[in-house]
């Protein structure tokens, strides 16, 4: 039998394990993995909710690492999803096809070396933390203090020493007292190697046939250097987040303390930085005669002197501490990959602000996440472009299988796959068991204004509010900025007798388990509400989206990509701004059925879903809900909901 057929047979073995029945969608997409598998073939499949993809591409991924003894890597958009597959859906595959194949491939799960305890910073390996760091000795009764402590009692307890099986888990700043990244790691070199969590997990995968990872490893991966090895095929699951994790793997910036922090980790190491001290103070002034914004023609003369200065003072300090690290007694010292981790990453950074115009988008940026701030403190370097990286650093010479449920923007591949650099590839819809047309509404609220600038309108609010209170609550709000959020939540506390949850006011994790213990709860957020929650049931029965989520105007790589397809004849804000848009309406959308016996409302705030020329082109990238504009038949259609609701 061809790897097609027999995935086929194995995915009807490995259902009826689990006691389920073949689906469809499940079985085609099988098939479509299994002949990229065998053929070197590069694919994109779109797999609705409820296809059951994972089976869908772990049956002949497992099939094809057990027949050809080759190397599959299977990566997911999250930490949370990769456990699941690893933890959960990987393990019942294997047990209900090992006695069909005759043997159990070897499994492995490959993270970051962050996400992993470092036994020899534990043993003071590394030293005092940095200065701008959160000191150990902020004192055993401060938060910190208690968590640092909590981590040092869990290091001599964990077998593992990642960071997902510490329940509850610590902040990122008491975490990285105890962590180190990929640059400060001493690998090989390390007086504790053998002890070490992160290489025993790397020996593993190197001997694995399947390996989960993640798409932040796939980032460094595509972005900086080899991490996964020789392998023979790529899955991704999730698809349609690659290009964003990458462009964020390979964005970078220069920062004054980022220069200060290297200076500091050289004099450690017993350095003078007079050359590199007097490059951060020319960098700053040179920042502080600027405003926040796009650097369209590149650094200009003053921005380029001081990037200069900070390159060749990082580089002549970087041979220096190389030089010195070579000898004997330094070989394997901490401080001295500590000082040429921070100096390698500064020196990389000038280059890449000094390299060709156009391969980066350049822009001069305010604190990170002071979005209010017009004090310049930031220089930032994006690639323009993902799509060579994923082609020539992920897929190149193997197999590759792309999924989602969301990757047919406007009912066609296209844009996807020109994003993902796949415009040769196979493309494959396998659908979705739901009937959305009989499950749910989608409803346009046509009569409100055009949105205007920042935050929401009072008309917005006003419909919000009679949406609510015909649902009963069970309402999941989506909104394109945390300030419309903010006042959203606000409003709706004022005027509703109902719990109003904002995704700010707790980790998300607890947030979404006490909007599902509590019926009439509402749970408002942005960003990470739109993908990944997965509430079924009548949690959720009504879900807001406040306005079609296009990036902001002023967005530097969003505004520069846009330039570019127009530079080529294209119409760039349907390349970048509608697809962009489009894909989050998707998974907006996609909150509301869960399951076969989820119904409810998806709920626009935003008229020009019916009367902009790009909404039709938004709508059929939508799960195939129901379409109306009739106020009245919505919420009579909640009211009937909310009555009918059983409430666990």
């Amino acid at each position: 039998m061809t790897e097609s057929e027999t995935a086929r047979v194995l995915l009807e073995t490995a259902v009826a394990a689990l006691g389920g029945v073949p689906r469809e969608g499940q079985s085609a997409m099988a098939d479509a993995v299994a002949e990229a598998l065998e053929d070197g073939q590069h694919v994109l499949v779109q797999a609705g909710t409820g296809t059951g993809k994972s089976l869908g591409y772990l049956v002949p991924a497992v099939a094809h690492a057990a027949r050809q003894e080759s190397r599959v890597v299977v990566s997911t958009a999250t930490l949370a999803l990769q456990r699941q597959v690893y933890t959960k859906d990987l393990p019942l595959v294997l047990d209900a096809l090992e006695p069909v194949l005759g043997m159990r491939p070897r499994v492995s799960l490959f993270k970051g070396r962050s996400n992993y305890l470092c036994v020899h910073k534990m043993a003071g390996g590394y030293g005092e933390p940095d200065d701008d760091m959160l000191p150990i000795q902020a004192g055993p009764t401060s938060d910190l203090g208690a968590e640092v402590a909590r981590l040092h009692a869990w290091s001599n307890e964990t077998d593992t020493g990642d960071r997902d099986d510490l329940v509850p888990g610590v902040s990122h700043r008491a975490w990285a007292q105890v962590s180190v990244n990929g640059r400060e790691c001493l690998e090989s070199k390390c007086p504790m190697a053998q002890q070490c969590f992160s290489q025993q997990v790397r020996e593993e995968a190197a001997q694995a046939h399947v390996v989960v990872t993640n798409h932040a490893v796939l980032g460094v991966q595509a972005a900086s250097h080899d991490m996964l090895g020789e392998h023979d095929a790529l899955i991704v699951d999730e698809a349609h987040e690659l290009v964003s994790r990458i462009t964020s793997a390979a964005t970078h910036e220069l920062t004054v303390n980022r220069v200060d922090r290297a200076a500091r980790a050289a004099r450690r190491h017993g350095h003078t930085t007079e050359d590199l001290d007097r490059a951060a103070r020319s960098l700053d002034a040179a920042l502080g005669d600027h405003d926040p914004g796009r650097l369209r023609l590149g650094l200009n003369e003053q921005l380029a002197e001081a990037v200069e200065l900070v390159r060749s003072a990082a580089r002549a300090l970087l041979s220096a501490v190389q030089k010195a690290s070579a000898s004997g007694a330094e070989v394997g010292s901490a401080t001295a990959k500590l000082a040429t981790a921070a100096l390698q990453e500064v020196h990389d950074v000038c280059e890449e602000l000094q390299g060709e115009h156009g391969r980066y988008v350049i822009w001069l940026a305010p604190a990170d996440g002071d979005y209010e701030s017009q004090v310049v403190e930031r220089i930032v370097a994006a690639p323009l472009d993902v799509a060579g990286l994923i082609r020539s650093r992920l897929i190149e010479d193997k197999s590759a299988v792309f999924t989602s449920a969301t990757l047919a923007l406007g009912g066609d591949f296209g844009a996807m796959g020109r994003h993902l650099g796949l415009t040769d590839a196979v493309s494959l819809d396998v659908g979705s068991p739901f009937d959305y047309a009989k499950q749910g509404i989608l409803y346009v609220a046509s009569h409100l204004p055009k949105p205007g600038a920042g935050g929401i309108s009072e008309e917005a609010l006003d419909e919000l509010e009679s949406l609510i209170r015909a649902a009963g609550g069970r309402t999941l709000g989506l909104f394109s900025s945390h300030r419309a959020g903010k006042m959203a939540a606000e409003a709706m506390r004022e005027r509703l007798d109902l719990p109003v949850l904002y995704q700010l006011d707790d980790q998300l994790p607890t947030l979404v388990e006490a909007f599902k213990a509590d019926p009439r709860a509402c749970l408002f957020g942005s960003t990470s509400l739109w993908q990944g929650i997965d509430v079924p049931g009548s949690t959720a029965q009504l879900v807001v989206i406040d306005r079609i989520p296009f990036p902001r105007p002023d967005e530097p790589i969003s505004q520069a990509r846009s330039e570019a397809v127009a530079q080529r004849g294209g119409n760039g804000f349907m390349a970048v701004s509608a697809t962009h848009a489009a894909l989050l309406m998707a998974q907006g959308a996609g909150r509301l059925v869960r399951s076969h016996g989820d119904k409810g409302v998806v709920a626009v705030l935003d008229s020009r879903l019916a009367t902009a020329r790009y909404g039709g082109f938004l709508a059929r990238s939508m799960p195939p809900l129901w379409g109306t504009n009739d106020r009245t038949t919505v919420l009579a259609a909640l009211e009937r909901l909310d009555a009918a609701a059983v409430d666990d």
